[in-house]
């Protein structure tokens, strides 16, 4: 499970920077000015995840059902959130109705928040006895 961690959390930062410099460069030519804003949030809740996926893949020993699912909350609501942001952001200049991706981006961010709720619970119960 670490292997997997470490490669998702290396996986979306490469990805984060890649998207970060084409957002800063490339994209403000082609994007409206809050549509590249919604870009640039997907890359850094991209990146800033990363970092905690990167963090924990260390920390983490993975015994327990917890850290686990504390992971795949992070892993999947980034994809989820990050993702659908990038696919709305460009449907406009793509010329495609990819409004179904709406709810999408929430359950991801709702995923992300759960992933932080058990991650406070997890340091409650297992770390602060």
């Amino acid at each position: 499970m670490k292997q997997i961690v470490l490669l998702f959390a290396s996986i979306y930062g490469l990805i984060a920077v890649i998207l970060g410099a084409f957002g800063a460069h490339l994209f403000k030519k082609i994007l409206t000015a809050d549509k590249l804003q919604s870009f640039e949030t997907g890359t850094k809740y991209q990146m800033y995840h990363a970092i905690v996926l990167l963090v924990l893949g260390f920390y983490f020993s993975f015994n327990s059902t917890m850290e686990k699912s504390i992971i795949w909350c992070f892993i999947i609501g980034i994809f989820l959130f990050s993702g659908s942001i990038y696919f709305l952001s460009f449907a406009d200049f793509w010329n495609i109705n990819l409004k179904f991706l709406g709810p999408i981006t929430p359950l991801g961010g709702m995923l992300m928040i759960i992933g932080w709720l058990l991650l406070i619970i997890y340091f409650i119960k297992y770390k602060f006895q």
